[in-house]
């Protein structure tokens, strides 16, 4: 079965959790932005959760469905329709008939994600099918969908296809298609507390009245920002005196901060080196909150040890194992 992109939206990739181990080589990582929802979403339709999905950012694409497609929708609420039908989020639904969805203009949250049953027939490219834009290779022939691409659908798992039989089963009213009366709850994804950091490697390089600003002052999300890094506007930091420092490795979540004294955080395209100081890096559990969060939005930073962010890792992690297990019991 196949997927028609009638309208691709202007920043529409498959994504799924990255390619890692090549970072040496000078390789990005890329990958899903929310990784969470790409996660969850996989799930949902019976794919391993590193499966590819389509990342869709602020305004969704336009597909053409094929009947006997099973989907679900997670991350930034896009306002999806199906033949005018709201179609819900964050769990399972099947196509009955060839059919049209339209996501829109983000509701809420800023990247949504799509995951079909039996994933994207796309190649493998260094381990990975996600898009590396700057590369053009992964994803679909390296670059974001344009309109008129056809997207091959993959064998749904044995999970999915007794989800299927069991809810065709019960479908009694004639609509283009039907979903679950549950749903995976992830709300708090979107989230407006603060975002939580640890100090950085040059987290003592800044003033004391700078780490006070930082802290306490809020930062907007600049229109400057895309995967590779949001810019932000706000108080400006200053080094305590100016010292050279040589390019080191940075990660999803590194704060750097240039000459200009304006942070600038690092995200999935980041580049596999810095050479700008690092007053702090977001916590592996606060990114999906971060990657939700739309341009000309207020940050406000916490800082937390790193027992506490590893601490709020495995409960993220226990939280989505949890869920992973009521959404296989549930769909048997």
């Amino acid at each position: 079965m196949n997927i028609l992109v009638k309208k691709s939206g202007p920043m529409t990739t498959l994504q799924d959790l990255g390619r890692l181990g090549f970072q040496k080589y000078g390789v990005l990582v890329n990958g899903a932005m929310d990784s969470f929802s790409s996660r969850i979403a996989n799930i949902l339709v019976g794919n391993t959760p590193t499966e590819a999905s389509l990342e869709m950012t602020m305004l969704g694409a336009t597909l053409e469905l094929p009947a006997g497609t099973l989907f679900a929708l997670t991350g930034a609420d896009l306002a999806a329709t199906i033949n005018g039908q709201p179609v819900p989020q964050f769990r399972p639904v099947y196509v009955k008939t060839d059919c049209t969805l339209r996501c829109g203009f983000s509701k809420r949250g800023c990247r949504g994600y799509l995951a079909i049953a039996g994933g994207f027939n796309v190649p493998l490219v260094m381990g990975s099918k996600s898009t590396y834009l700057r590369a053009k290779i992964g994803g679909y022939k390296g670059r974001v969908l344009q309109d008129g691409d056809v997207l091959e659908i993959g064998t749904a798992s044995a999970v999915a296809q007794t989800f299927i039989h069991n809810i065709t089963a019960k479908a009694d009213r004639p609509a283009p298609f039907v979903t679950v009366p549950w749903f995976a709850p992830c709300s708090f994804i979107f989230g407006e507390d603060e975002i939580r950091v640890t100090q950085g490697q040059q987290f003592n390089w800044f003033t004391d009245a700078s780490v006070q600003d930082f802290f306490q002052e809020p930062y907007t999300i600049t229109l400057q920002s895309d995967r590779m890094g949001y810019r932000l506007e706000g108080k400006v930091l200053a080094y305590r005196e100016k010292r050279d420092l040589v390019s080191e490795p940075v990660t999803f979540g590194s704060i750097q901060i240039p000459a200009d004294g304006k942070p600038i955080i690092l995200l999935a395209d980041r580049q596999t080196a810095g050479g700008y100081p690092k007053i702090a890096s977001v916590i592996y559990a606060d990114l999906p909150r971060l990657a939700q969060r739309q341009p000309n939005t207020q940050l406000h930073f916490k800082e937390v040890t790193l027992a506490e962010a590893e601490q709020y890792y495995f409960q993220q992690e226990d939280y989505l194992a949890q869920l992973a297990e009521i959404i296989a019991q549930r769909m048997a």
